[in-house]
């Protein structure tokens, strides 16, 4: 079998670009691999073998009468199946959606279609898309490569778990309370998740989301190297004007000051000791490539972390919650149930205020990431959870909300953020998080290639 599902995305276009190897040829080898691993670890849970042979003959066919093929050139991607896809369900793992069959492109798919990138498989997600761990009574559960006992993440497991097993290049993930970043982290790959108008996004399948997932859902890309992160960013982040939230916004924004924030405990959370080790050493790497790093305490978190939970649940008890009931799926349930007890209801007054307060608090970060170009923080206060322990019990869950502080804070605020992959330990992946200000994302790139290169590269690993 063909090992060119190990190649990263930059290097896959470069080659195909010059003619070393078809797109033809790469989809096939990374369609093979999906046949190989993917029944080990149940991450592509959409199959489309001949659209995505015959998406990579155009490429071909392209290159061959001299034109352009786009910035991905025959670069295997996954989607998730929470976004239109056309011809394929936009299930977000939900049994009554299984025959919703999308009949248009969402903004995602059609600006990777242009860059010239093929669709290869469709990725899971849990019920809908609602915990840190994928799993659901239509789809089944996803692993990660890493071992069966860890979760592969949420809600984005499945392209986390399909970009570390090298069913593809790049993964198409979404983030409204840690689903890219926390994958990434959980699955030992990078992650980033934008500024909010940075992708346009959009379901014509589905209404237009309420205040709540129009603020703080956004959609980004999960991959194997800083490059890669940077080539799906652009592809993914060209205009679409389907999303009025779509902001014009250069990607590329001239040079800025190399000082790093350092925190390790924000909002007093805590944190493992592994975990603060790797935070140590990202900042000294960062201090070895000529950054200036400053231990600190960053702006309050947990109260953008509330704001994230009376919008996220104000949304769903529009309606959403009656489906939670219908579709009966038990995990969704026991998580729904234990977040609506940890945020109570709020009534017209709650959301203005909240809409106010989150303001407040995003000025209070912006005057702080204009002392500092990037905060280094963590991803999780704890190392990667074994699989459905939010399930277990009430304290647990619980538990895993106070770790995930970072991930909570972070979307109320539409700031960018990024986990890096740093190795591992004790056994399970390990990764630090950047955050910059808005539209930054070329800021956190930069510090993520610099601590990058002070580690192994990352390569697909086989099913543990």
């Amino acid at each position: 079998m063909s090992e060119l599902w190990k190649l990263s995305a930059t290097e896959i276009a470069a080659k195909i670009r010059a003619k070393e190897v078809s797109a033809v040829e790469v989809a096939q080898a990374h369609l093979d691999r999906i046949d190989a691993v993917n029944p080990a670890l149940n991450a592509v849970v959409q199959h489309m073998p001949d659209e995505a042979l015959a998406a990579a003959a155009a490429v071909d066919a392209d290159i061959a009468a001299g034109r352009d093929v786009g910035p991905m050139a025959g670069v295997p991607v996954t989607i998730k199946v929470n976004v239109d896809q056309k011809g394929f369900a936009t299930t977000n793992g939900l049994k009554m959606l299984e025959n919703l069959i999308a009949e248009h492109d969402s903004p995602v798919v059609s600006n990777m279609r242009k860059a010239g990138a093929v669709i290869v498989g469709r990725t899971n997600t849990p019920a809908f898309s609602l915990r840190w761990f994928t799993k659901n009574d239509l789809h089944g559960q996803t692993l990660n490569p890493h071992g069966a006992n860890i979760t592969p993440g949420g809600s984005s497991g499945g392209a986390g778990s399909s970009v570390a097993s090298g069913m593809a290049a790049v993964g198409h993930g979404t983030d409204i309370g840690g689903s890219i970043r926390y994958p990434a982290y959980a699955c030992g790959i990078h992650g980033l998740r934008p500024t909010l108008g940075r992708l346009p996004a959009y379901n014509p399948s589905g209404a237009d989301r309420h205040i709540g997932g129009q603020l703080m859902a956004v959609g980004g890309p999960l991959a194997r190297s800083m490059d890669d992160i940077d080539l799906s960013l652009r592809a993914m982040a060209v205009e679409d004007l389907r999303d009025p939230w779509w902001v014009p916004a250069p990607i590329d924004q001239g040079a800025f000051p190399r000082r790093a924030a350092l925190c390790v405990h924000p909002d007093g959370m805590e944190v493992a000791p592994e975990i603060e080790i790797a935070l140590r050493a990202a900042a000294d790497t960062l201090a070895a490539a000529g950054w200036e790093v400053e231990e600190v305490d960053t702006p309050p978190l947990q109260p953008s972390a509330d704001i994230n939970a009376q919008l996220w649940l104000a949304e769903m008890r529009q309606g959403v919650d009656k489906l939670v009931a219908q579709e009966a799926e038990p995990d969704s349930q026991h998580v729904f149930a234990v977040m609506q007890s940890l945020s109570a209801p709020v009534d017209a007054g709650g959301l203005l205020n909240a809409l106010r307060d989150r303001v407040t608090h995003l000025r209070e970060w912006q005057l702080f990431l204009a002392q500092y170009s990037v905060l280094i923080c963590p991803i999780s206060g704890m190392l990667p959870f074994d699989q459905q322990a939010d399930v277990q019990s009430e304290d647990g869950f619980k538990a895993i909300m106070r770790a995930q502080l970072t991930q909570l804070g972070l979307p109320a605020l539409g700031l960018p953020g990024l986990a890096v992959a740093t190795g591992s330990a004790s056994g399970k992946p390990m990764g630090v998080q950047l955050i910059a200000r808005r539209y930054r994302e070329d800021i956190l790139i930069a510090a993520g290639r610099d601590i990058e290169a002070a580690q192994p590269a990352i390569l697909p690993v086989n099913p543990q």
